[in-house]
C-alpha cells in the first residue's frame, strides 16, 4: 500500500498540479497633477486659518449676545 502511494507520488509531483500563480498587481500612488481646489498647500492652510478665526469670533459673539459670557 505504501509502495503504491511512494510509486503515485514520484510520478506526478506536486507543484504541477498547481495553476499557475498570476502575478500580484500593486498599485502605485502616483501624486495628482493638479493641486486640490487649485490651490498650494500654504494657499490652502491661509484659508482654514481664516475659517477657524472667523467660527471663533462668531462664537464668542454669540455667547456675548446670549449673555453666556461678558467682558
Amino acid at each position: 500500500m505504501l509502495d503504491d502511494l511512494r510509486n503515485s507520488a514520484a510520478q506526478q509531483p506536486f507543484e504541477e498540479d498547481l495553476p499557475p500563480e498570476k502575478p500580484e498587481v500593486r498599485r502605485t500612488l502616483r501624486p495628482s497633477r493638479s493641486p486640490f481646489l487649485g490651490m498650494t498647500a500654504k494657499q490652502r492652510f491661509i484659508i482654514a486659518l481664516m475659517l477657524f478665526l472667523m467660527v471663533l469670533v462668531l462664537g464668542t459673539f454669540c455667547l456675548v449676545v446670549t449673555g453666556k459670557m461678558a467682558f
